[in-house]
């Protein structure tokens, strides 16, 4: 029924097909609000889009935010959508949505602008997001800074984010590189990952290239000290250092 409504273009017939409490659900609340707004009906489109359960925010789709920027372009309401737009990325650090806000700043600001973002992706609670955010930016220094601040916080099963990242950073930002690696290293040993031990090994034998090019250390242990810690934490782990070796 909904795909006849669509083919006529009857906006109220797809509408009617919606309970009251699918119309809460962001996805479909998204759905109406775009073939309202195609219909040249905005006002309809946004109470449409504002009619969700706004008491689960963090299940809100970015399709849902983008139609609602829409929306408000399409009632003239452009600083609310800039407010809305940098509220977006405070929420998810999604860099779609600081593209678009950094686009429609005054000459000059967005450079302000886009410095007040990395700042803020440097504070964000996930440390995880902010590291995926700011190397796919990219602004590879901060990266390299969240890495270092906030070592402590990472978790080597993040090894989607953490590898890449590592890949990311070696060439300029060494040390950075090395603690992300470390990440990965140690989480497979301490929780017995041995399907992982072999990416592990690799690891530990780029974090040894890597020290070459560190340089200073500062309160990092070096190379030599890390690894002679595995050792004494993880001699018998055979499996991993065969292949180490």
């Amino acid at each position: 029924m909904q795909e006849i409504a669509d083919a006529q273009g009857d906006v109220d017939a797809f509408i009617a097909q919606q309970s009251e409490a699918a119309k809460t659900v962001p996805r479909v609340a998204a759905e109406i609000a775009r073939r309202l707004l195609a219909a040249n009906r905005a006002n309809e489109a946004w109470k449409a889009i504002n009619a969700i359960d706004e008491n689960r925010p963090a299940w809100i789709p970015f399709e849902w935010e983008e139609v609602r920027l829409e929306v408000m372009e399409a009632l003239g309401r452009k600083d609310e959508a800039q407010t809305f737009r940098w509220q977006c990325f405070e929420r998810t650090l999604n860099s779609a949505h600081l593209r678009a806000y950094l686009k429609r700043m005054p000459d000059f600001d967005d450079v302000e602008a886009e410095e007040r973002a990395m700042s803020y992706a440097l504070r964000f609670l996930n440390v995880h997001q902010a590291l995926a955010f700011l190397v796919s930016w990219p602004a590879q220094d901060k990266a390299a800074t969240l890495v270092i601040r906030r070592s402590g916080e990472l978790d080597g099963d993040h090894y989607e984010i953490l590898s890449p990242a590592a890949d990311a950073l070696a060439a300029k930002y060494p040390l950075a590189a090395t603690l992300l690696l470390r990440a990965m290293i140690d989480f497979s040993l301490k929780k017995n990952r041995v399907k992982r031990y072999r990416h592990a090994a690799r690891h530990l034998s780029e974090c040894a290239s890597l020290a070459r090019a560190v340089g200073d250390f500062g309160t990092v242990e070096t190379h030599e000290r890390y690894s002679t810690r595995l050792k004494q934490e993880h001699g018998r782990k055979t499996s991993f250092w065969a292949l180490v070796s």
